[in-house]
């Protein structure tokens, strides 16, 4: 009996030290809104930033072909096979299912043999340019977390274009070119992201990696998402918080990996040679089985829900914040300006929650505090958890009703670096530390600025990496 729990106790303890190695203490996993915690007074609520759970958000997409005609079938014309192509028996016809091939077999789930496959006209209008564009659209912010990834049943295109677009369409960005030779279709020196660095990440370049033309097992094209992100969380994304901390403090990093819409520009079928054999035109067309793009939607970390209404995509929005993205705070909860949450300080970041505005104060509905707690609010300096103010914060606590709202309590805000409150109008601060709720070193005002010894002594209120949440970890590489 007590051979098999210490044999239970240590197998429990080799899953949690083997869950530690790929998932360090500083690696947040943003999954939580808010927690209840317990203090003198009772329960409160511990806000942090949040996101909702990385999904394959090809089940959201609407497709779109420009020209709309250019599916086969509609008349029926046959087609070589790409094993062989100079065997022209294949058959496309729109009128009969078993040889249709719409744009929705694009999206349609894998594993059936023989394959289904979304596949163009033929270019029998040779030499005029055989082009389509395929748009892809969510109508919903989208933030990318995993590799986009193309599978042809034709050959791989000779040239194409993945663009991107964070305005729902109306204007495009080019994410990667691609081409069996980049100089002479795109003017570009062939590249791959192995070629590439931090300081060159956002580069968009022109890749001959993906362009090998008649080839049965060359059909996939990516572009690659964690490679880039390896750059800044390893070759395995073991650190990813320093991912997050270059996605938090890096707008265009940030928006790289954000689209609403994605668009493949299909420019030249695969060939296999270097010229166009004219007498077997049917053997050139695009033919496309599977499309997959992950990520999650984007909500300013104020969210870790995400739901489909009407065919759209909606946060559902915490932090007393509303709106698709949760962009904005809600009415009667405009105390200070929205903000975004932070990834940091990890792992738990900061919330930015919308407050009440100062005229709901009088009346409150529910409740009679009304700010959030220390971990809410903005972070001066990244290597601080010493919390700052914003200008509308310091005025409302000077307005607000005395009876109503507190300058500082043991619920909702606590003073910071040992500081007491005293009778909740104000913070008793440590001599090192001044501010509303001691939030300040004094010497920042000092000529001289801080020492490495400023604030010796103060208590610490980094959270650490709940035992729970490590052994509820399912995935790796989603983030």
């Amino acid at each position: 009996m007590y051979l098999s729990r210490f044999l239970s106790l240590h197998a429990l303890w080799v899953t949690v030290s083997s869950v530690m190695q790929h998932y360090p203490s500083v690696w947040g996993h943003y999954d939580v809104c808010k927690t209840q915690i317990y203090t003198e007074e009772g329960k409160v609520w511990d806000y942090m930033a949040c996101q909702p759970e990385a999904r394959d958000m090809i089940k959201y997409v609407k497709v779109t072909l420009d020209p709309p005609d250019i599916t086969c079938g509609d008349p029926p014309e046959t087609f070589c096979a790409m094993g062989n192509p100079y065997m022209c028996n294949n058959e496309c016809d729109a009128s009969t299912s078993e040889l249709a091939h719409p744009p929705e077999l694009m999206f349609d789930l894998e594993g059936r043999h023989p394959s289904t496959f979304w596949q163009s006209t033929t270019w029998k209008d040779y030499p005029k340019p055989l082009q389509v564009n395929i748009t892809l659209s969510w109508n919903k912010t989208i933030e990318l977390t995993d590799n986009i990834v193309i599978t042809f049943e034709s050959g791989r295109p000779d040239q194409m274009i993945l663009e991107k677009s964070l305005d729902y369409g109306r204007t495009w960005q080019p994410y990667q070119y691609y081409a069996t030779d980049c100089l002479d279709a795109f003017h570009m020196d062939p590249k791959s992201v192995k070629d590439l660095s931090q300081h060159t990440v956002l580069e968009i370049i022109c890749t001959e990696e993906y362009s090998t033309g008649y080839m049965t097992n060359s059909k996939i094209i990516h572009f690659e998402i964690k490679d880039r992100f390896a750059f800044f969380a390893g070759p395995r994304l073991h650190n990813m918080a320093s991912l997050y901390g270059q996605l938090d403090t890096t707008k265009k990093l940030r928006d790289f990996f954000t689209i609403t819409d994605l668009r493949i520009r299909l420019l030249r079928p695969a060939t296999g040679e270097i010229y166009v054999d004219e007498q077997h035109l049917a053997r050139y067309f695009y033919a496309i089985s599977d499309i997959r793009v992950y990520g999650r939607c984007k909500c300013n970390l104020h969210a870790t829900g995400c739901k489909e209404e009407n065919k759209k995509l909606f946060c559902e929005c915490e932090h007393n914040t509303t709106g698709p993205d949760c962009g904005k705070c809600k009415k009667n909860y405009q105390g200070r300006p929205w903000s975004p949450g932070s990834y940091l300080p990890i792992p738990k970041g900061t919330a930015n929650i919308c407050i009440p505005s100062i005229s709901s104060i009088g009346n409150p509905p529910k409740f009679d505090r009304i700010w959030p707690n220390i971990s809410s609010l903005e972070v001066s300096k990244p290597n601080q958890v010493a919390p700052k103010l914003t200008l509308s914060t310091v005025s409302s606590v000077q307005v607000a009703n005395h009876k109503r709202a507190n300058v500082c309590d043991k619920e909702l805000l606590q003073c910071q670096n040992g500081g007491t409150c005293l009778k909740n109008m104000r913070c008793q601060c440590p001599p090192a530390y001044t501010g509303i709720l001691c939030e300040k070193l004094k010497c920042e005002k000092d000529p001289g600025g801080c020492s490495q010894n400023s604030g010796k002594g103060s208590v610490s209120n980094s959270p650490l990496l709940p035992l729970t949440t490590l052994l509820g970890v399912t995935g790796l590489f989603i983030f």
